[in-house]
């Protein structure tokens, strides 16, 4: 992790110098700021070294052409792409620094280099001859970046409140922004909680000209699920077999670095199948292994993660969690966050990392599978809900979610109750809704209660219809379901709390 930030407008060394120091956290390892010779264009960047610890300082220029770039990521193919652009007649000053590959990346194939990225990434460049930044955010979001566009301005920074620290941005709340909060728990791009900012969606990028003071937009890559034709006449032990080798190869390029790797261990499938390649690949004795435990007996996994640390033989810590503990993490955790975010495996998460920090740099993880792999539980939900939709009319759904509400309430992890009473909420709209409200804190009535006035469902879940949508071309609901958590949940939520 590292931060960025950067403007073009109004501002002075002063107001970059405070973006940067806001990012301290995202960046204990070095920090540097650059500004044009002749332009009010600033940038800066806090380090966390992972990758040629000597050399990758930032930001980071070249002569020929000259460029300058504040880049948050890793590019997991950049030796790749070094001895591409080396054959291509680039000459490198660095030994094996990925910030570097971007710059002539860009000077070879410009903006749309990213095609040929395998990594995750929040850039800003800077190009001299065009005169014009390049803000890039990787195919899934990984990486955050907010950005603000005003008249003959832009300012951009990897967190809200390194933003906000530019007297340029409008700090009053975006109430559009507070119902997308209620009704998912998040807040989907490009929106925020203030009116003064954006965020770039994944999949984007934004050119801005120094010039003119125009900009552009683009989606560079969009998630969609297509039939291979080809795979349907394999078996199922050659897919498998094709699937582990590149989850290695994937593994493989994560494991990459100058510091030590560790692996985030639940016990559950993906978790524990990412660590035992790990431990393959790496050859390491006793790698070190995370977990976190609960008292509650059905919240906590513990057990399951000791089972798998035992066999794989990995140096495994497991730290408790308590309500006590909760409660003291709490105000920490709110202070890190950008932005409201209705996820509470957020204490664990910070809590796990916590503890993971003092024993190694870079961890591996298994989220992303669920979204991938349908491995929620909506997924089951889709046939019988479709059946249901089919036989139960309207007013008949409506008596029975009546009685469903009596239902004692249980606050067990995932509880039958729970699990009929959101079903049945999603239920009383129309398919392409059922995802979001399956997931919403609270429905449509509730929001219109807390917000003192009627809204349409149609604006308040667009992003999600929208994903549906794209999922939907082939009439596939399932396909459909998956776009949702793709395109929303995992960049919106799962990322953000990784981040």
């Amino acid at each position: 992790m590292c931060g960025i930030a950067g403007f073009f407008g109004e501002g002075t060394q002063a107001t970059i110098d405070q973006m940067t120091d806001a990012l301290a956290h995202r960046g204990p390892d070095g920090r540097g700021t650059w500004k044009h010779p002749k332009k009010p264009l600033y940038l800066g960047h806090r380090r966390l070294s992972i990758v040629d610890l000597e050399g990758g300082a930032q930001p980071m220029q070249t002569v020929h052409p000259r460029l300058v770039i504040t880049y948050n990521g890793e590019l997991y193919n950049h030796r790749e792409l070094r001895q591409e652009l080396t054959k291509a007649g680039h000459q490198f000053t660095s030994s094996h620094s990925d910030t570097e590959v971007i710059l002539r990346a860009y000077a070879e194939w410009g903006p749309w280099m990213v095609d040929r990225f395998n990594g995750m990434w929040a850039f800003a460049l800077y190009d001299f001859e065009k005169d014009r930044v390049l803000l890039s955010r990787d195919r899934f979001g990984q990486k955050p970046l907010f950005y603000h566009v005003g008249d003959y301005e832009l300012i951009f920074a990897s967190e809200l409140k390194a933003l906000m620290q530019s007297p340029r941005i409008d700090r009053s709340v975006s109430e559009t922004g507070l119902i997308k909060y209620f009704s998912h728990g998040f807040i989907p791009a490009p929106h925020t909680y203030i009116k003064g900012a954006n965020k770039l969606p994944a999949g984007h990028q934004l050119l801005f000209d120094i010039g003119t003071g125009e900009y552009e937009i683009q989606r560079y890559w969009e998630y969609q699920m297509e039939a291979d034709p080809e795979h349907l006449q394999r078996s199922t032990s050659s897919l498998a077999q094709e699937f582990k080798e590149l989850l290695q190869q994937s593994i493989q390029r994560r494991l990459v670095a100058d510091v030590p790797v560790g692996c985030f261990l639940s016990g559950g499938i993906d978790s524990s199948t990412v660590s035992k390649l790990a431990v393959d690949i790496s050859g390491a004795e006793h790698m070190k292994t995370f977990s976190i435990g609960f008292r509650e007996s059905s919240f906590d996994e513990s057990r399951y993660a000791q089972t798998v640390a035992d066999a794989l033989r990995t140096d495994h810590l497991c730290e408790v969690l308590s309500l006590d503990q909760s409660k003291e993490l709490l105000p920490k955790i709110i202070q890190q966050l950008d932005e409201p975010l209705g996820d509470p495996s957020l204490l664990p998460t910070y809590l796990v990392s916590k503890v993971a920090r003092s024993k190694v740099k870079v961890v591996l993880g298994g989220d992303g599978a669920d979204e991938l792999f349908s491995g929620y539980d909506p997924f089951r939900a889709l046939a019988p809900s479709r059946l249901y939709q089919s036989f139960i009319p309207q007013f008949l759904h409506s008596r029975i979610r009546e009685v469903m509400e009596l239902l004692p309430v249980s606050h067990r992890n995932m509880s039958l109750d729970f699990k009929i009473k959101r079903t049945l909420r999603g239920l009383s709209y129309p398919p392409h809704l059922w995802a979001p409200l399956w997931m919403s804190p609270l429905d449509l009535p509730l929001l219109e209660q807390l917000f003192g006035r009627s809204l349409e469902v149609e604006d308040v879940y667009s992003e999600a219809i929208t994903a549906w949508n794209v999922g939907f071309r082939s009439k596939n609901w399932h396909d459909a379901l998956t776009q949702f958590y793709v395109r929303l949940y995992l960049q919106d939520n799962i990322l953000v709390k990784i981040d």
